[in-house]
């Protein structure tokens, strides 16, 4: 038991949104969806770090293109080795669609490139080492969201699925204090730095949404 609590600590209002329409309409409902107009512009003050260690502005991410943006939990956590999975099974329809994907995790530049060699993720990857674009979207987190009946049923199916948690990572000093609680999510965004479409904010840990709403946003 205590090891499953231990398990449960670090794998693990629905804030899920789609907006379409003219860009007053796409503010109001973004702005009832929680991403007000002055978190767009936080974002735009954010940076994260490609591989090479490079830092650009989050939003630069989405600038010049379309992009599906996912949030892991922390690098080591089995729940973001799924979603990385269960995204990337639908790249084809996004590479032709144009449209890109990304995955960025808290944590270091190292802990980055660690994930992307064991999980072969064909998106792009960055790192948010401050975690400011978490505080930004104001992801949940706290035990309340880790330690759920849905969560822990379903780390049990992703062990049976051969998926594992990195420990290593996991018990990383900074993953411990700040990444091991917070939650992630999912937003479609660009081209232009303030269309923002669509976003999924985990309600708990593992908290995928529904695939074909992604592509809905981003590929139609």
């Amino acid at each position: 038991m205590t090891a499953m609590a231990i398990s449960l600590s670090r794998c693990f209002l629905p804030n899920t949104f789609q907006s379409n329409g003219n860009p007053n309409q796409r503010l109001t409902r973004l702005q009832s969806a929680g991403v007000s107009e002055d978190t767009v512009d936080l974002l735009d003050t954010v940076k994260v770090f490609d591989l090479n260690g490079n830092g650009i502005p989050i939003s630069d991410l989405w600038k010049d293109r379309k992009a599906v943006v996912a949030f892991a939990r922390h690098f080591g956590c089995v729940f973001c080795r799924k979603r990385a999975d269960y995204l990337a099974s639908k790249k084809d329809v996004m590479d032709k669609a144009g449209v890109a994907l990304v995955i960025i995790g808290p944590g270091s530049v190292e802990q980055a490139k660690t994930f992307a060699e064991q999980t072969k993720f064909e998106g792009e990857v960055y790192a948010d080492p401050s975690h400011s674009s978490y505080e930004a979207l104001s992801f949940v987190s706290g035990w309340t969201t880790t330690f759920t009946p849905k969560a822990g049923l379903k780390i049990i199916q992703l062990y049976m699925e051969g998926y594992r948690q990195d420990w290593r990572l996991s018990f990383e000093e900074d993953t411990v204090k700040r990444g091991g609680w917070k939650q992630g999510g999912i937003l479609v965004a660009g081209p232009g730095k303030r269309n923002i479409s669509y976003i999924h904010k985990d309600k708990e840990a593992g908290d995928d949404p529904d695939i074909e709403d992604i592509l809905k946003a981003c590929c139609s």
